[in-house]
């Protein structure tokens, strides 16, 4: 018998058409809780427009999807959030002129109780929520290593620095789901390499992370199972060892006729 699958995320049969391009088309993937996943393919391959379904940016012609068990209908971007599923953008969305903590602690205000009342005077309760959150929000700035830029304007920081910011934020609103779109877009190697180590540290720390990436040795090297699509087509699905030496994948990267 075989040994039933801790599925976080099951997404079945996705289709989404914009006008006469049908951008995805029958997409289904199963991601399990504690994996990192990844999602490749050429630009134009439907990596994006897959991701603003799930998240509730785009409306699906069709598909299913359930998480943690529960059916759910990514319909509007808040209730996408408060189902448990956090994401980041391939470019960095991040309130320039705010503190990079504040930043932060915009992202834990997802999980805040504290209705209108509480908000206007000030109730003991929404103190101390507030208290929480601050000290929750710094508590995540250590945890992505940018404890020292807590009162920096988040416009002051390094590329790769914005990227943890961002990160860190999507944490702050405890996803079951963590959707990374081009993570590592625009570093170098070694802001890569950091980038790693966060993204096993999170996973490690039971953290689901589904990864979009242009870095195919990233992502080979990080993900333990690997959906690649084109043209709007699911052309290969597995593990990175299998997915690597696909020839429909080979191509899809290189052309017809390579080995």
């Amino acid at each position: 018998m075989s040994e039933e699958r801790d599925l976080l995320l099951s997404v079945k049969g996705v289709n989404k058409r914009f006008g006469g391009l049908q951008a995805l088309s029958d997409i289904s993937v199963d991601i399990e809780r504690g994996q990192i996943y990844g999602l490749i393919g050429p630009n134009g391959a439907g990596k994006t427009t897959f991701f603003n379904v799930i998240t509730g940016l785009y409306t699906p012609d069709s598909g299913s999807f359930v998480l943690d068990g529960q059916p759910f209908s990514p319909s509007e971007v808040h209730k996408v959030a408060e189902a448990g599923i956090a994401r980041t953008f391939q470019n960095i969305r991040l309130f320039n002129n705010m503190t990079a903590l504040e930043n932060v602690m915009v992202g834990r205000h997802v999980r805040a109780k504290a209705g209108l009342i509480g908000a206007v005077f000030k109730t003991a309760s929404q103190r101390h929520e507030e208290e929480a959150i601050l000290a929750r929000s710094r508590e995540l700035m250590e945890y992505v290593g940018l404890s020292q830029f807590c009162d920096y304007q988040a416009r002051t920081l390094s590329y790769g620095d914005q990227r943890r910011l961002e990160i860190a934020r999507a944490l702050a609103t405890d996803p079951k789901l963590l959707a990374l779109d081009e993570p590592a877009a625009g570093m170098n190697a070694t802001e890569k390499m950091s980038l790693r180590e966060l993204l096993r540290h999170i996973c490690d720390d039971g953290k689901t992370i589904l990864l979009i990436e242009h870095d195919v040795k990233l992502v080979m090297g990080l993900c333990d199972r690997v959906t690649v699509l084109d043209y709007g087509k699911q052309i290969a699905e597995g593990l990175p060892a299998d997915v690597r030496s696909n020839k429909a994948v080979i191509e899809a990267y290189l052309g017809a006729g390579h080995a």
